[in-house]
């Protein structure tokens, strides 16, 4: 069995101005007989939310890789990115919300006195509202009739196959037309907006990036599995939005799980990861905080547009 890659040399012209031109460029191809056409649109898909007025590739040469056997010990190697912030007793999450308390429940001094000699444990509590560090909303959180936590399919929670909006240093906005070039179906859509840095700051919650209606409804539309941002809240929380919350309507009533608060987008390629966000199977529950991660081919090349088929979704 073999795996293909396709090197080239690229011309692009970016709608609004600017080029990129490339020589040598390498992308894992989905088989042998792959066109210049069909390359040509893999690299336009790399390069999103980037709106590419003309590409031009030039020089193909595929070739073909061993495919790793199964018995391989460097087969399947992966290298893991953590997407979720460390929950602390009185860390601020959402301003305005009530901080975690940790607290012991059984202390290991105690705990001597319950188990055999030698034998300590330590058993503690955490009282925490379920909007706290990096958290995913289901539809209950928002519809009265939505699927709770323990009614999410796992297939809209582990092993998607992530796509990651760059959206930073830009409008706050992302809208549908930075993510009409987008390919969403079946996908953890991630939006990279910078906002993590000023994470556990006043700054946070002031003129955050957040998801637009319109951006939000070609989501959506499309068929996304699942949205995620690194910021303070996918809707716009100013003073200006007056307390509406469009995106997370349109989307938890489409079924679309959202996380809020991800950290390190930045260390993800635009395509090739596999995101996993899984809460616990809570009853009648909404919100909960998760322990976000993707991961990424340890042999992924810079630039490569990954291969989707590695995501267990």
């Amino acid at each position: 069995m073999l795996d293909y890659r396709a090197e080239f040399d690229a011309e692009v012209a970016f709608d609004g101005g600017g080029e990129l031109r490339a020589r040598g460029f390498r992308l894992n191809i989905p088989h042998a007989d792959v066109t210049d056409t069909e390359i040509t649109a893999l690299l336009v898909a790399m390069l999103a939310p980037q709106r590419v007025e003309r590409a031009e590739v030039s020089g193909v040469r595929i070739f073909a890789e061993p495919h790793s056997p199964a018995g391989d010990p460097q087969a399947g190697r992966v290298r893991f990115v953590e997407l979720s912030h460390v929950i602390t007793a009185g860390m601020v999450t959402y301003p305005g919300l009530p901080a975690p308390e940790i607290t012991p429940h059984l202390t290991r001094d105690a705990s001597r006195g319950v188990y055999a000699p030698g034998t300590e444990f330590a058993i503690d509590r955490i009282t925490m509202v379920g909007n706290t560090g990096t958290y995913l909303d289901s539809p209950f959180h928002r519809y009265a009739d939505g699927a709770d936590l323990a009614g999410l399919p796992l297939e809209r929670l582990a092993g998607l196959p992530a796509v990651v909006v760059r959206a930073v240093g830009g409008e706050r906005g992302v809208t549908a037309e930075m993510l009409a070039h987008v390919a969403v179906a079946g996908h953890a859509v991630l939006l990279h907006t910078g906002g993590d840095r000023h994470w556990g700051t006043p700054a946070y919650g002031v003129d955050a990036p957040y998801l637009t209606s319109d951006g939000a409804k070609l989501l959506a539309d499309r068929g996304a599995a699942l949205v995620g941002i690194d910021a303070v809240n996918i809707d716009d929380v100013s003073p200006a939005a007056a307390g509406e919350r469009p995106v997370h309507s349109l989307l938890l009533a489409a079924g679309i799980p959202v996380v809020e608060h991800l950290t390190n987008l930045r260390e993800l390629p635009p395509l090739g990861a596999c995101f996993t966000a899984a809460p616990p199977r809570v009853a009648g529950f909404g919100t909960f905080p998760v322990r976000a991660f993707a991961t990424v081919p340890a042999d992924d090349l810079p630039g490569s547009a990954g291969d989707l088929s590695r995501c267990a979704g």
